[in-house]
């Protein structure tokens, strides 16, 4: 779609005097970063609304918002005049004076007294001037970015054409001359401009906000611009919308430096005028000087930028000899790619499945992307980066999968082409490549090389100030206390499906937040009654939804033909310290305009999970010898289903939430088809439609399955009669309504967007069809009810597949390799301790020991020890914690440990180790860190003893290598062999409690490894709890829990009103959440909280946060001895005394012993049966004695 162009303008004589109208040509928006607070949409209203016919965009040394505000206002017909607010250098871009003081709007200030950095408006007046701009706003990132992005007069004379420069504001060169009374020198920056610009492209421009320097000098630039004869031009300096706006602008530079908004010396603006102001308030401030208002309407005419936009621009893709062009090289692959996928002897439907795709792809003209993203894939594969299987839309074109591109074969899942290309929707396909993560950059450089490092970027994102950080930011800067905020912010509504509920939703109510607005009546409340709240939540109004700061995006990539800057404007900004030409190259614009200006934007995703079957496939080699290709791995493996049958999926991707658990137990998968379904139907829509369950009941029986049509089963069999999949949507508009797949597309589209005029039409048409095909038009209106229903939650079928697959993957290496798998899952979230903890419990669950790191087992990373010859239900193996995770031991010293093993074998004992490490292993607090972890606990030393003389031992050898090396005797004369230590200290035999050798393991390790304090424990924890950690992750917002664990983090801190409260972690054996005590409950409960402790906590969850927290409203420390008084009574009944009487004499001795203790019968040698919980007992109360007299002095075994 090309944007509209307006009706030639009528020509406009500037000689003759206009009495209305005006245009602002000096604005920003909110992409003037946390200085600009006026919304684009707003702030085009608002011109409209005044009857404004043009309006200008100039943000702070950036493009970031050209392309939404070039919409906003055609979309408004209003004409958009581009430009940028750019920053210049004092005499060259490369200059690098010394900082004096803050930076900030003001320019900065410099040990010479000239300014950092001096501000020029600059405007596109046609197509040459937009490109032009992309050059300067680009270069002055590129070339000159020091604390902002500068150009320089050379850059402006290089791109001068089409521009139109005004001498800007208080901050510009002529300005800053005036301003230090420099007349002469204001006059020739002027001239220069003007020299650089042209005569009727620099204008003079004057400012009058109230501030006494514009008084001063706008009769100065009046001057200049009659001795230059240079058009005056008036402008407001807007950065925000309206006048009452002034506030949350003012409140948005606080939070831009740093500071409170009554502090008197912090960066501000002056008065507050700097608002989009009507043309009346324009031409009655400048009544004086008409002719400065008419010149904005002079520009406005003259200014006229066309952007196209829908029009692809692929990169061009070198074809090989041989073959005419982008179109027949495809062919030729995707028939070759078919040959290897399914035979030299390919089926009909294969052929002509192919040949519609590549006549589609042909005619709409992305062949050449194809062959791109085919290349891309082709090196990672020869390069050994693993690739995922496809995901999005893209698994259901068989031309993909014939390139390897993707690894679902889409005839035999029946995944639709035209759910990815649709020959009726123009727009560019979308293939996400998701990469062993580890390698992204790799695919990125790979892809510069190849098209030229000046045609690929990454794609810049802008994060926004969300309600709740608006709210925190405000109490901030309104110089509030923390408490304040934090108590506002937590009164406002959780995320719902996902989502914020925006600060004015929350006050109003809204047909789009109906359930926000509910759970926001506590902030409503607060907002009428308290002051301080009413202040703070208005100006955070201001401040929601404005941007925040720019970043990378976490995929995207953009490919050109020309270089980027033909195109769009590319940034770089190195990080402090960091060599220019190492930061990365990003846009300007935010993905959807790139995509939108038909540029090849592409997804290179890193995807964690790859990383992990990398690394098992490669400990599974070399543990075992084996070479697995899990990209084969059979699709019905009995031991991966059975596992997911019985929801043991903890660490498996896409299936290891606790629902999810419970779900797979529900519906027992026994096919990949399951899994993939289970990813679809794990989503907050198909689950408030029960459809999950549904789906699980009708698979095993426990529900009729019901096809409005016998023909229907043919289509939703496999899926009991639900449209879980917008595939089957699909499927049922071809086969019921004679549609074509393209058309279908649509119908699902028009579905989602919940439009009744277009449900209608759509409705007539559908029943229509159904009418032609045969099936009458009563069929057609239930089938379309049902259609309306599931296609709100109805999922992606190829993307369920794509992500099925590699969650299939997963468990199948689980079922099969838990040591080697869990070895390389625990290595991925290693910098990750909360999931780190989770991951550690599941070994424990599994049977796996997870050792300490074994100074002569260790490797960097969690290293496995797999059991060749484990028989069934015995443990599997172990895993040895990881050395490059022991704090204070880097990667460069595990490499020196490792090579000195690998040469001369493993150590001995702590002597061998200090005489053979390199003397950097050595040193002290490296040597503390891995004896308190335990890495010589193997070679027979205690901990312990280790500590009290491993610095003696270490100084000793270190003098005596050193003396060695200098050839000094010894008195037992010299050795031949290096030298000989028979001055050792001794190691002590003395070790650590539990307690303090497992506080000393978690400092070091940031877990609990050898041992953990619950264990042996948890089933006491459990009866007196509510819930484990990890099912608090499911717990809705305000319920109340009781749960237990151990105290970790434990920080105690005083609160500005001078009350004392605390926040801690609550780890049991699951996972860890944060618990926060607040002064009242700290007074009565505080001083039972220490670390280490193990604790029972009731609380209410509190999940309006990203992550969930207890607020605590009561603690109970429990002793070691209470929970030892629960550990299980087991009970040795020979099966000669298993009488019915015996058996209800021990029922009955149960009974009258109530407590926590699980009673376990051992029945024989083989037999071991534990009782219902409501026989379980207290041992402590004689009634162990009393089992010895009905069943023998044997009768108790140890617990």
């Amino acid at each position: 779609m090309t944007g509209r162009r307006f009706d030639p303008a009528p020509t406009y004589d500037r000689r003759c005097p206009m009495t209305a109208g005006f245009t602002h040509l000096h604005v920003h928006t909110e992409f003037s970063m946390l200085d600009g607070a006026a919304r684009i949409g707003e702030l085009v209203d608002a011109a409209v609304a005044d009857g404004q016919t043009a309006l200008g965009i100039t943000d702070h040394g950036n493009m970031y918002g050209i392309l939404d505000f070039y919409r906003a206002c055609r979309d408004r017909g209003i004409k958009p005049i581009l430009g940028t607010e750019a920053y210049m250098a004092h005499d060259t871009r490369f200059e690098r004076p010394s900082r004096r003081g803050r930076v900030d709007d003001s320019g900065g200030e410099t040990d010479g007294g000239r300014k950092l950095m001096y501000h020029l408006t600059l405007l596109a007046e046609n197509d040459v001037g937009y490109r032009n701009l992309i050059q300067v706003a680009s270069r002055a990132f590129m070339e000159g970015y020091y604390y902002k992005p500068r150009v320089d007069w050379d850059v402006l004379a290089e791109h001068s054409e089409g521009l139109i420069a005004t001498t800007g504001c208080l901050g510009g060169h002529v300005l800053q001359a005036l301003l230090r009374d420099d007349f002469d020198d204001a006059r020739t920056k002027a001239a220069r401009l003007q020299e650089i610009f042209g005569k009727d492209n620099l204008f003079i421009e004057l400012q009058d906000q109230g501030i006494p320097e514009q008084h001063r000098t706008n009769p100065q630039l009046e001057r200049i611009a009659r001795e230059l004869g240079a058009p005056l031009l008036a402008t407001n300096d807007s950065h925000y919308t309206r006048r009452e706006d002034a506030r949350a602008h003012d409140a948005l530079l606080c939070v831009q430096t740093g500071s409170q908004m009554s502090d008197p010396n912090r960066f501000r603006f002056s008065g507050e005028e700097h608002y989009l102001k009507s043309t009346h308030e324009m031409r009655e401030l400048f009544r004086d000087l008409p002719d400065a208002c008419d010149n904005t309407l002079w520009i406005a005419e003259r200014c006229g930028v066309e952007i196209e936009f829908g029009n692809p621009r692929l990169p061009d893709f070198p074809i090989p000899e041989g073959f005419e062009d982008a179109d027949s090289y495809l062919e030729h692959l995707a028939f070759e790619g078919a040959r290897k996928r399914w035979g030299n002897q390919l089926e009909d439907r294969v052929v002509e499945r192919l040949a519609y795709e590549l006549a589609t792809i042909r005619d709409m003209g992305f062949s050449s992307y194809f062959l791109i993203t085919w290349d891309l894939i082709r090196h990672a594969r020869e390069q050994d980066i693993r690739v995922g299987p496809g995901r999005g839309s893209a698994a259901g074109c068989a031309v993909a999968y014939t390139l390897q591109i993707t690894d679902l074969d889409p005839i035999r899942y029946d995944l639709l082409f035209e759910r990815f290309l649709n020959p009726s929707r123009i727009s560019m396909p979308d293939i996400d490549m998701d990469f062993d993560s580890r390698f992204r950059d790799e695919m990125i450089r790979y892809a510069a090389e190849k098209y030229g490092r000046d045609h690929v970027a990454q794609i810049v994102t802008f994060s926004q100030i969300k309600a709740r950080a608006a709210v925190r930011d405000a109490a901030r800067v309104l110089g509030y206390p923390y408490a304040l905020g934090d108590r506002v912010a937590k009164a406002m509504p959780p995320l719902i499906m996902g989502r914020d509920t925006p600060l004015a939703a929350c006050l109003d109510e809204d047909e789009q937040y109906p359930d926000g607005f509910k759970m926001a009546a506590d902030l409503r409340d607060m907002y009428s009654n308290d002051d301080d709240v009413r202040a703070v939540v208005d100006v955070a109004r201001g401040l929601e939804g404005l941007r925040r700061q720019d970043g990378i995006h976490a995929a995207a990539v953009v490919i050109t033909r020309e270089p980027l800057t033909e195109y769009l404007p590319i940034q770089r900004k190195p990080e402090s310290g960091q060599d220019p030409e190492d930061a990365p190259v990003v846009t300007q614009y935010e993905m959807h305009g790139v995509e939108d200006l038909g540029l090849l934007k592409m997804d290179f995703l890193g995807l964690r999970n790859l990383d992990v079957i990398t690394d098992t496939l490669q400990l599974i080699e070399r543990t075992r010898g084996e070479v697995l290709d899990i990209d084969a791995v059979d699709l019905v493996d009995e031991p991966t289903l059975a596992m997911l049958t019985r929801g043991d999926s903890v660490g498996v991707f896409q299936l290891e939430s606790g629902p999810m658990r419970a779900l797979m137990r529900s519906l027992a998968p026994t096919s990949f088809e399951d899994v993939a379904a289970l990813v679809a139907l794990y989503r907050p829509g198909p689950m408030a439609a029960n459809m999950h369950n549904d789906y699980a009941d009708r698979k095993n029986g426990r529900q009729r399955v019901v096809h409005l049509h016998p023909d229907a089963e043919e289509i939703l069999g496999d899926t009991y009669g639900l449209m879980i999949y917008q595939e089957s949507v699909m499927r049922v508009a071809q086969k019921f309504a004679g549609y074509s797949l393209a058309e279908a597309d649509n119908l699902r589209k028009a579905c989602g967007k919940k439009d009744r005029e277009l449900m209608q039409q759509e409705r007539a048409a559908f029943v229509g069809g159904c009418e032609a095909t045969g099936y009458g038009s009563g069929l057609g209106d239930e089938m379309f009810d049902i259609i309306e229903q599931f296609a709100d939650y109805a999922f992606n079928k190829s993307h369920s597949y794509g992500y099925g697959f590699i969650a299939y993957q997963i468990a199948y290496l689980k079922a099969h390799y838990p040591v080697e798998y869990l070895a390389a899952l625990l290595t991925s979230v290693r910098s990750n301790l909360d999931k780190a903890a989770v991951y550690l419990n599941e070994c424990r669950m599994l049977g796996i020991e997870v050792g300490v790191p074994d100074i002569n087992v260790a490797r960097s990373n969690f290293e496995p020890v797999p059991d060749l010859a484990a028989e069934p239900n015995t443990s599997p193996g172990k895993i040895v914690f990881g050395l490059s995770a022991v704090r204070n031991v880097g990667e460069g010293l595990v490499e020196l440990i490792e090579a000195e093993r690998a040469a001369n074998g493993p150590f001995a004992d702590f002597y061998d180790f200090a005489e053979r490490c390199d003397t950097t292993v050595l040193n002290k607090r490296t040597v503390e860190s891995l004896i308190k972890a335990g890495a010589f606990d193997a070679l027979g030393h205690p901990r312990q003893g280790l500590l009290y003389v491993h610095e003696q031992i270490i100084d000793h050898t270190v003098a005596r290598r050193k003396e060695h090396d200098m050839g000094v005797m010894s008195l037992f004369g010299e050795s031949s062999e290096g030298p000989s230590f028979d001055e050792r200290a001794e190691v002590v035999d003395v070790e650590f409690d539990k307690a303090t050798r497992l506080a000393f393991e978690k400092e070091m390790l940031g877990l609990y490894v050898s041992d953990h304090p619950l264990l042996g424990y948890e089933s006491a924890l459990r009866r007196r709890a509510d819930s484990t950690i990890g099912e608090l992750e499911d717990t809705d917002d305000g319920v109340f829990r009781v749960v237990g664990g151990v105290v970790t983090n434990l920080a105690k801190k005083w609160t500005r009103r001078g009350d004392l409260m605390a926040t801690f972690d609550l780890e049991d054996l699951g996972g860890v959440i944060e618990v926060m005590v607040f002064p009242k409950t700290m007074n009565d409960h505080g001083h039972k909280l220490t670390d280490d402790a193990i604790v029972l906590v009731r609380g209410r969850i509190d999940r309006r946060e990203d992550l969930p927290k207890v607020i605590c409203q009561d603690v109970e420390v429990l002793e070691i001895t209470q929970l030892d008084q629960t550990r299980p009574v087991r009970v040795q009944l020979p099966m000669n005394r298993v009488y019915e009487e015996t058996i209800e004499e021990l029922k009955e001795l149960l009974a009258t012993h109530p407590g926590d203790s699980e009673v376990y019968l051992h029945l024989g040698e083989r037999q071991v049966l534990r009782l219902p919980d409501d026989f379980s007992v207290d041992p402590a109360s004689g009634l162990v004695a009393e089992i010895r007299i009905l069943l023998g002095a044997d009768a108790v075994l140890a617990g």
